[in-house]
């Protein structure tokens, strides 16, 4: 088996996920790591013994590097993905997939010419408690699904968006806490309902007001094609990062995720059904332990030769009812 050559754009505060479970990854070898800031890239290239660069563009002809993970600021993952994709590069991007939809589409259309592949990074899939509840609509245990919600209040301060000038602004982020922290969210309840029917939401800025331009704070009720109905209601305004809550309703019972726990309400009586993995992350404790399965999964596809499964067709579904909810939004007015 060949060995595969990897590179890393973009040395935040996501990137050391990516370094980590590449370092374990059998037959993948870290070979460079990328950052627009020069000393930035330097100390990751220090920290991971190898090459560091400030410009991109160097990794597009070297042929020993086959796999690109993508951890830039999101208006920046459609301009390189197309480049390195057309360059015969494996495709890696953390969430969103693009800032906008049109954007998305041209890496979509790009990775279908491509040699490489496109992967998005939706790592919450690879949860246990994920797992389980996509399982339980698949089968049909529990009857069908009815209806379903998702939480999620978290905690994001002026530093946050200060200490970032691509965050908060509509033509870098492309948008606020839906497209970045309540993203993953959103993914799971589209993954769960299947095709959506409509979209009726509400954006606000409740907290963040004159600090950034988008919302920090957005509601929503989505209609799916099978007659399922999602509420959603995600926040930064909250003074705690609090666990993600989700609820599935189901015709013989209910599924309720509570501080990264899963219980089944069935019959009167209540059962814990999947406990979460605890284990030490890099990052952010809510970041969750997905991302390590999510990249080997990536890699065994890449070996294997088969197509991944959450490429960039399954990515952009949650994109898409993130500007589904704005567009509504922005009829309301």
């Amino acid at each position: 088996m060949n060995k595969l050559g990897v590179a890393i754009i973009g040395c935040g505060a996501i990137s050391p996920l990516h370094a980590k479970a590449i370092s374990v990854i059998k037959d993948v070898n870290l070979l460079t790591v990328v950052d627009i800031d020069a000393d930035k890239a330097t100390r990751a290239g220090i920290e991971y013994a190898c090459h560091a660069t400030d410009d991109y563009m160097e990794i597009l002809n070297d042929n020993r590097i086959n796999v690109v993970h993508l951890c830039t600021p999101h208006y920046l993952h459609a301009e390189m993905a197309v480049e390195l994709l057309r360059a015969g590069k494996h495709v890696l991007t953390e969430k969103p997939i693009a800032a906008d939809l049109s954007s998305a589409k041209r890496m979509l259309e790009e990775a279908q010419e491509s040699t490489g592949q496109l992967g998005v990074v939706f790592q919450n899939r690879y949860n246990d408690a994920s797992i389980y509840m996509k399982k339980t609509i698949d089968s049909g245990a529990l009857g069908k699904l009815l209806c379903m919600k998702g939480i999620v209040t978290w905690h994001r301060n002026e530093s946050y968006y200060k200490d970032s000038n691509w965050r908060g602004r509509w033509s870098t982020e492309g948008g606020g806490v839906l497209i970045n922290q309540t993203i993953h969210t959103l993914d799971l309840l589209q993954w769960y309902g299947g095709e959506i029917k409509s979209v009726k939401g509400s954006i606000t800025t409740d907290v963040l007001d004159g600090v950034i331009e988008v919302e920090d704070t957005a509601h929503a009720c989505i209609d799916f094609e099978n007659n399922v109905r999602g509420l959603f209601y995600g926040t930064n305004t909250y003074l705690e990062n609090s666990p993600v809550e989700l609820e599935l309703v189901f015709e013989e019972g209910t599924l309720n995720l509570r501080r990264d726990y899963l219980y089944l309400w069935k019959d009167g009586k209540e059962s814990l059904v999947c406990e979460p993995i605890f284990r030490a992350t890099e990052g952010k404790s809510y970041w969750g332990t997905g991302h390590k399965r999510l990249i080997e999964d990536f890699y065994d596809h890449i070996f294997s030769g088969r197509k991944f499964w959450l490429d960039g067709t399954e990515g952009i579904k949650a994109l898409k009812l993130v500007k589904d909810i704005y567009s509504s939004s922005q009829r309301a007015k």
